[in-house]
């Protein structure tokens, strides 16, 4: 009998009684964490180990890739859940987006993952230290856009294009310009106003990274941009190729609207809006301009001074 009280008295507590509510405090656990990611975000999800892979073999691929004649720079990486999701819109190239594990999925996260499945980029899960070691410590949030190596064209190459298009060369140097933006804002007027190129020094001078190719709208997919060892030198070997070397310069000789060389091949060189163009780039140049400015500024900044002149010669060769 006492085995028996034991037994119902062990069935009697195993009965679940009243639950005490959490007074809300749990509501914020049953809230869903938005749209499932895509399979190729997921670990351990075979599209996921697929996509690895081969973000893994385009890198080695391209580390292994000849960069022909014209110079190759190195990858870039953009960091920043909002600098990946604006390039990502841009449709800056990109060989793969890194997100790290057990990321806080919010939207710019998930925009950042539909915008790379969609445009077919690799999505590589990585831990943190992987990601701060990759950005050398920088502020990631988690999310690391790599750009691939731009390939530059060759000098020579742009006059070949025009050439090959039974066209007048009309290409912009710019010579000592540092900043992005201004030769995406450049190459952006090279592209509208029917140009053939744009020709940055190799030292000392604005590279087609993530700012410039956000700058340019896109019109880097199209617009070459060539790198020059010895920017007096390239000049020099344009003047033997025929093509007229306009600077522009605040005191130049001659006013934009007086220069009749512009329907011909020409290549228009800008210089920085502080310095000007470099001595021996203004001696190389056969004649020198300057913009007039009615409303009193003292100069312009080489994105908006190259696309002056552009404009004008487009003008005059329409």
């Amino acid at each position: 009998m006492a085995g028996n009280s034991q037994r119902r008295n062990r069935r009697t507590s195993n009965k679940k009684g009243a639950t005490v509510g959490s007074g809300g405090q749990r509501r914020k656990g049953l809230e869903g964490r938005g749209p499932t990611p895509p399979a190729e975000a997921r670990k351990g999800h075979k599209k996921n180990r697929i996509a690895n892979a081969q973000a893994r073999s385009t890198v080695s691929a391209q580390s292994r890739r000849p960069s022909g004649r014209g110079a190759k720079s190195t990858s870039e990486m953009v960091v920043g859940r909002n600098p990946v999701v604006e390039a990502l819109r841009a449709d800056i190239p990109a060989t793969a987006v890194y997100v790290q594990q057990y990321i806080d999925n919010d939207d710019r996260v998930r925009e950042a993952v539909t915008l790379a499945t969609d445009r077919g980029v690799p999505l590589l899960e990585a831990p943190r230290p992987e990601l701060d070691r990759i950005t050398s410590g920088l502020n990631h949030q988690g999310l690391v856009l790599q750009i691939p190596p731009y390939e530059y064209a060759h000098p020579e190459d742009l006059v070949a294009a025009a050439t090959g298009r039974g066209e007048d060369p009309l290409i912009v140097a710019l010579d000592g310009v540092t900043d992005p933006r201004n030769l995406g804002a450049v190459v952006r007027s090279v592209a509208a106003f029917g140009g053939h190129g744009v020709v940055v020094p190799e030292r000392r001078a604005a590279g087609m990274t993530a700012g410039a190719w956000k700058t340019s709208a896109g019109t880097a997919a199209r617009v070459p941009v060539a790198r020059a060892t010895n920017l007096t030198r390239t000049l020099e070997a344009y003047q033997k190729a025929g093509l007229t070397v306009v600077g522009l310069a605040a005191d130049g000789e001659l006013e934009l609207q007086d220069l009749e060389l512009l329907d011909g091949p020409v290549v228009v060189v800008a210089g920085s809006e502080g310095k000007g163009l470099s001595r021996l780039v203004g001696e190389t140049c056969d004649v020198r301009v300057r913009i007039p400015m009615p409303g009193g500024a003292e100069s312009l900044n080489a994105g908006v001074a190259a696309g002056v002149v552009l404009y004008e010669a487009s003008r005059r060769r329409a």
